[in-house]
């Protein structure tokens, strides 16, 4: 039997802090037992992606040629990701695409010529092995492209929800809400009846919220900001945030308004309210340091907050149910938009790489590794 040859996106860290982001040839494994073997169609570029990928190196000033970013990775993050040195990373969390070898079990078997979705990583690549039990398959008359982000937003989107109720709370902050995560957390509380305040950053992006229906959209970029955050967390009742930004102070603020609305008419307690406030912060599309000013009382926490682990917490029951929600909803509620379509080699150009390593909410990238 002939050895499949495929292209995959690799990202190597050497110890003296040199990243190379290349396109390799690569063999295919083959499958066995539950593995498959999918041709992948389509793949987005998510901004964890970009934590592998890139992370905090100077792309601005790379070295491009053909298939090969170079660039220099900073001191303190070079120590960090000692772990990684000398490593070909494959790179790509999710994707979609079509099964076209498979293991022995039945479960890989009955997933042959089916066009699936899946979360195995190292889905930058013209080939992908996945375990056939992590993938679903697509309804007939599904694209690929529509399938590409089938877990990580959705997933995150309905997660933060059940975060939210695992904790007791009953709305939500989110900021950065104008991207596509944004857009979907914004159909799922619509539906279920969950209080939303929306952060953004810019009067458009308060309008592409509005325009799929979105109640409380407030703009950070606004003088008034601080006055609409207390209003639309007020109406809301929001005590709960999830923040994408990471660096900078955006978080204090948050907290500060929440805990400004629970004291409103309240006794004065040199402790603050009672009212339990919490951050999660699960992005960093600022790399800065996140700024505390301790000016909303004593009940607060501030955490990180990422998806798999989450998942594992909320059980395997809610996580099923997760999953059917988002396949039953895969072109409306948790339908994904994209800014521009590339291919493996046309990802690694500075067109394209400056482009979405910006990191521009709402300006997501989508890789068709077959064209």
């Amino acid at each position: 039997m002939t050895q499949l040859r495929g292209q995959r996106i690799v990202s190597q860290l050497d110890a003296d802090g040199t990243l190379t982001v290349s396109v390799q040839d690569f063999d295919v494994p083959t499958p066995k037992g539950s593995e498959v073997v999918i041709q992948v169609e389509a793949t987005p570029i998510n901004p964890s992606d970009l934590g592998l990928l890139f992370g905090p190196a100077d792309v601005t000033g790379a070295q491009f040629s053909p298939g090969k970013i170079v660039a220099q990775m900073p001191e303190p993050a070079v120590r960090a990701m000692a772990a990684r040195h000398g490593a070909a990373m494959p790179v790509g969390n999710e994707g979609a695409g079509t099964v076209i070898t498979a293991g022995d079990a039945p479960e890989a078997q009955a997933l042959l010529g089916k066009r699936v979705t899946c979360f195995p990583g190292g889905m930058y690549a013209t080939h992908a092995v996945a375990d056939a039990r992590m993938c679903l398959e697509l309804a007939e008359g599904v694209t690929a492209e529509q399938g590409a982000s089938a877990f990580v937003n959705p997933l995150t989107a309905l997660s933060f929800t059940e975060t939210m109720r695992y904790h007791g709370h009953k709305a939500l902050v989110h900021t950065a809400a104008a991207s596509n995560l944004g857009q979907m957390l914004v159909k799922i509380c619509q539906a279920d009846g969950i209080g939303l305040v929306n952060v953004v950053r810019s009067p458009a992006q308060v309008a592409i919220l509005k325009a799929i229906g979105a109640e409380h959209v407030v703009d950070s970029s606004q003088d008034s900001f601080l006055a609409d955050l207390a209003a639309a967390i007020e109406a809301t009742g929001a005590t709960m945030a999830f923040d994408a930004i990471g660096g900078g102070k955006l978080v204090s603020q948050i907290l500060t308004v929440m805990e400004q609305v629970s004291n409103k008419g309240a006794a004065y307690s040199r402790y603050g309210s009672n009212a339990p406030k919490h951050a999660f912060i699960y992005g960093a599309l600022d790399l800065s340091p996140t700024v505390l000013t301790r000016n909303f009382g004593f009940v607060w926490d501030v955490s990180g907050w990422l998806l798999t682990p989450w998942m594992g917490k909320l059980g395997p029951e809610i996580v099923d149910k997760m999953r059917r929600r988002v396949m039953a909803e895969l072109t409306t509620t948790f339908a994904s938009h994209y800014k521009a379509k590339v291919g493996l080699e046309q990802a690694l150009t500075p067109e394209a790489a400056l482009d979405y390593n910006a990191r521009r909410t709402g300006e997501k990238y989508l890789i068709t590794p077959n064209g």
